[in-house]
């Protein structure tokens, strides 16, 4: 496993290991689009992400759970611009996903119902394609072999990006 992997790993677990009080301190700090930013302290340092819905899902599936796609700054750990995938479903394990926003694609590791990108700077340019994009594409398999396929507007990001920006103190 790569540090980058392992360092994901990490973020999972204490995202799971959050307490329902620490939910309750998240703010919203603007709706665009079909994006919305958020913030919140995790031991007295600002976090700020942002997420969406998909507008289209597809596959042939009974039943999934929450399916998001998140950009998530923890200045306080150098982590910024961290894009993941919440599927809704354990993907199949050791599967990729593929993340397309106009011709350009990316291809994501997973673990459990989340994707995220090998290194940060694929974390960076996927960002930078996604202001400039029209929608973004995810492409999935569930650890039953179902392929699902997420379309999400990026109408908003681009504002939604830059109020998690400028609430945590992130230059790009």
């Amino acid at each position: 496993m790569n540090m980058r992997a392992f360092s994901v790993g990490l973020l999972v677990a204490a995202a799971l290991a959050a307490t329902p009080a620490a939910a309750q301190d998240v703010k919203v700090l603007t709706t665009s689009g079909k994006w919305t930013a958020y913030t919140y302290q995790e031991d007295g340092k600002n976090v700020c992400y942002m997420a969406s819905k998909p507008i289209k899902s597809e596959g042939n599936y009974k039943a999934r759970g929450e399916v998001l796609t998140l950009v998530t700054h923890r200045p306080g750990e150098n982590a910024l611009n961290v894009v993941s995938i919440v599927a809704g479903y354990a993907y199949q394990p050791d599967s990729d996903v593929t993340v397309q926003v106009g011709a350009r694609k990316f291809i994501f590791f997973t673990f459990g119902e989340r994707a995220w990108a090998r290194d940060n700077q694929t974390d960076k340019t996927i960002v930078q394609t996604m202001v400039k994009g029209n929608s973004l594409t995810v492409r999935g398999t569930s650890s039953r072999g179902t392929t699902t396929i997420d379309t999400y507007s990026l109408q908003g990001f681009g504002a939604a990006y830059k109020a998690i920006n400028d609430t945590c103190g992130v230059k790009n």
